[in-house]
């Protein structure tokens, strides 16, 4: 849904979680979504950051929440820190689009850029347009560099897990 001509356009950069490290250290994934959000930040200066990622055996065991690091990097990498919103504590993808709801709410955007993986783009697009369907969106995937069968791995789990999904919207309540 495009937004009207008049209306002033507020969009928020979100950068979903991916892993990172039992000392926070972001992985290659990680950062590679950030430095996707990096160049759409260049793109669209005025735009605010919202990244997600909270805590979770498979993802990140550490104190902080794996938002922290994200924002961590980005701010090193020049991103002032008055252009973050508070981050999402999302333990999956289901939660990176729930937790952001009330965020996107409470600072009033009416655009979302979400910013993820390559391989992960049709689930969190889904994902997405489900949560959000009262508002602007654009999707935006980063280059995963990873030996072919790791991301041939990635691109079947995200299959089977948007058909779960699909599946599972289609069922009545």
């Amino acid at each position: 849904m495009g937004m009207p001509e008049t209306a002033e356009t507020k969009t928020a950069i979100v950068i979903l979680g991916a892993p990172n490290d039992d000392t926070g250290a972001l992985s290659r994934i990680a950062r590679e979504r950030c430095e996707q959000g990096l160049q759409e930040h260049r793109r669209q200066p005025a735009a605010r950051i919202l990244p997600t990622g909270g805590w979770g055996a498979h993802f990140n065991t550490t104190a902080q929440p794996h938002h922290h690091y994200a924002r961590r990097y980005l701010e090193s990498q020049g991103v002032p820190s008055e252009l973050f919103v508070e981050g999402a504590d999302s333990t999956n993808t289901i939660e990176d689009a729930k937790l952001c709801r009330p965020i996107v709410t409470r600072h009033g955007f009416n655009h979302l850029l979400v910013v993820t993986s390559d391989f992960h783009l049709p689930r969190a697009e889904f994902l997405f347009r489900r949560e959000f369907a009262d508002i602007a969106l654009t999707f935006v995937g980063a280059k995963t560099h990873l030996p072919a069968a790791e991301i041939q791995r990635l691109v079947q789990h995200e299959e089977h897990a948007l058909a779960r999904l699909r599946a599972a919207a289609t069922q009545p309540d």
